[in-house]
């Protein structure tokens, strides 16, 4: 059974409660205590809908990548083994690597979840969601993530999968999330980016040594995968196995 809050794609709600006073003759006093209650709204569909999901990964990528691209076939292939292992998988509920995250846990017979969110291009709903959310505001849909996650799996992105691992990594840094792994599928296409944060952000003193070892990186969808679950079995969101 699907959950799904209704949202107009006629209406930007991100840009018109960003909008600066300034450049508006709006009457912020009157209009943005209700934009507070719409935000509330949000915030209570997306816990009501996900408090019982158990442990869950929530796996990013990028929208553009095709069912053909070797990086879609790991992601389903990462995504069958959590959820074989016992955890649900959480995407923002688009195609590409979303796509393929809900297809791999869907086929395996476990809880496939989709946060979707209005956008002017590319995103469309999947087929592959047992539980499917629809948001308003990119920030609420951005604490479904993280709140309800005990890993985050990131395969190669743009800007919004680059904003979901940053924000991660930052949480992780400033200790403001239990500390969990954040994988990396790929190292052909993050290596640059740990070259750079090693030798350049690192170098210049903007980053502790031990900031590099917030993240793992694989090329194994597998390895990536064993990897979570061992993890999520020390920390007892996994039951150990037996003998």
């Amino acid at each position: 059974m699907k959950t799904t809050k209704k949202n107009s794609s006629k209406i930007h709600f991100d840009k018109d409660l960003l909008k600066s006073p300034a450049k508006t003759e709006e009457d912020f006093t009157t209009k943005d205590p209700w934009r507070v209650l719409r935000i509330q709204g949000d915030f209570v569909d997306g816990f009501d809908a996900l408090h019982n999901v158990g442990p869950a990964v929530s796996m990013f990528g990028s929208a553009r990548l095709s069912p053909d691209d070797p990086y879609y076939k790991a992601a389903v292939t990462a995504a069958g083994l959590l959820a074989k292992a016992g955890l649900a998988i959480i995407t923002g509920g688009g195609p590409g690597i979303m796509e393929a995250s809900n297809k791999g846990a869907f086929e395996a017979g476990g809880v496939s979840i989709g946060c979707n969110i209005n956008l002017p291009q590319e995103q469309k709903a999947n087929p592959y969601q047992t539980k499917s959310l629809d948001f308003r505001y990119f920030f609420v849909r951005k604490i479904m993530f993280v709140k309800y996650s005990v890993a985050f799996m990131i395969f190669p992105g743009g800007y919004g999968t680059l904003d979901e691992l940053f924000e991660a990594l930052t949480l992780d840094q400033t200790d403001k999330i239990e500390h969990f792994p954040i994988v990396m599928i790929g190292s052909e296409y993050w290596n640059p980016l740990v070259d750079w944060l090693r030798n350049t952000v690192l170098a210049k003193g903007c980053l502790a040594k031990k900031d590099l070892d917030l993240f793992y990186l694989t090329d194994s969808p597998e390895e990536g995968a064993n990897y979570i679950i061992s993890n999520c079995k020390k920390h007892g969101y996994l039951p150990a196995q037996q003998g």
